[in-house]
C-alpha cells in the first residue's frame, strides 16, 4: 500500500482517498500507478461492497502534476506514448471496478481529475468544486480521458467544454451530467453516506452484472481507445502549440496564441 493512496474500511465499504494535498492531489506517475494498483486489487476484495473516491485536504485532483508536465515538456515520442497508455489504464480501472465506486468529489477536479470524476458511478460534489478540460490551453486536448469523460456527458457538452478548455462549477457539472448531485460542504458526507446505504441494498454480483451489462449495451469498448488516445495526446505534446502552451503555463504568462489582450 502506497502513503500516496490511502485506504480506510467500514465493515463493507472502503474509502480511497488520493493524498497528495500539498499538491491539490495532482496526478503524479507515483500516484497513477499506486491508484491503478489500488483499484485493480479490489476488484478481488470479496469484503468490499461500495468503494468511496475522494481527495484528501481542499481539492480532489488538479490533474497533472506540474513537475510531471515539466518532465513531459523533454520526453521521446515513446515516452508520452506510454505516459498517455498509463494514464488511460488508470481511468480504464476505476471505471471498470467490478464494485460501485462512489465519487466524494470534495474540491477542485480539472483535466484528469475530472476525468476520474466521469469514471465514478455516482458523483457528489461540493457546491463550490470547479472544474474545468483546460488542455486545449495547453495547446494540448483531453485524448486519454476522453472514451469516458463523453460517456458520461455526451458529445454536445464535451465539444463546448473541451473546445474553450474553461472552468466550471458544481451546478454546471451537474447540468451536464457529470456529478450526479450538488451538496454543500455540511452536507456532503450525508449525502455520500445516503447513496452508500442505497447501494449496500443491492445484491452485489447483481450490480457487477449491472456494470458489465452498461458497458456492453451503451459504449464501443473504451480499450480500442487506448493506442489511439495515447498516441493523440503524445503527438499533441510534440507540436509546436503543446509546447508553447506548457511553456507559458510553467512560466506562468499567456501563450503565443492569446496575444497580449486574451488571457
Amino acid at each position: 500500500m502506497s502513503e500516496l493512496v490511502l485506504w480506510k474500511q467500514n465493515g463493507p465499504v472502503l474509502t480511497i482517498t488520493l493524498n497528495r494535498p500539498q499538491s491539490h492531489n495532482a496526478l503524479d506517475p507515483a500516484l497513477v500507478a499506486a491508484l491503478t494498483e489500488t483499484f485493480q486489487a479490489i476488484n478481488a476484495r470479496d469484503d468490499v461492497r461500495v468503494v468511496v473516491l475522494t481527495g484528501n485536504g481542499r481539492s480532489f485532483c488538479a490533474g497533472a502534476d506540474l513537475n510531471a508536465m515539466r518532465a513531459a515538456a523533454d520526453f521521446t515520442f515513446a515516452q508520452n506514448v506510454a505516459d498517455g497508455q498509463a494514464i488511460f489504464d488508470l481511468m480504464q480501472a476505476v471505471d471498470s471496478c467490478t464494485k460501485p465506486v462512489v465519487g466524494r468529489i470534495n474540491g477542485a477536479a480539472i483535466g484528469g481529475g475530472a476525468g476520474l470524476v466521469s469514471c465514478c458511478d455516482i458523483a457528489i460534489a461540493v457546491e463550490q468544486a470547479q472544474f474545468g478540460f483546460s488542455e486545449a490551453r495547453l495547446g494540448i486536448i483531453p485524448a486519454v480521458i476522453s472514451p469516458f469523460v463523453l460517456a458520461k456527458i455526451g458529445v454536445g457538452a464535451g465539444r463546448e467544454l473541451f473546445l474553450t478548455g474553461e472552468r466550471f462549477d458544481a451546478r454546471r457539472a451537474w447540468q451536464v451530467g457529470l456529478v450526479n448531485h450538488v451538496a454543500a460542504e455540511a452536507d456532503l458526507d450525508a449525502v455520500v453516506a445516503e447513496r452508500v446505504e442505497q447501494l449496500l441494498l443491492a445484491a452485489p454480483g447483481a450490480q457487477t452484472a449491472v456494470k458489465d451489462l452498461i458497458r456492453t449495451v451503451a459504449y464501443q469498448p473504451k480499450a480500442a481507445m487506448r493506442d489511439v488516445t495515447a498516441n493523440l495526446i503524445a503527438q499533441r505534446r510534440a507540436s509546436d502549440e503543446g509546447r508553447e502552451g506548457m511553456s507559458a503555463f510553467l512560466q506562468k504568462r499567456p501563450p503565443a496564441w492569446q496575444g497580449n489582450g486574451n488571457r
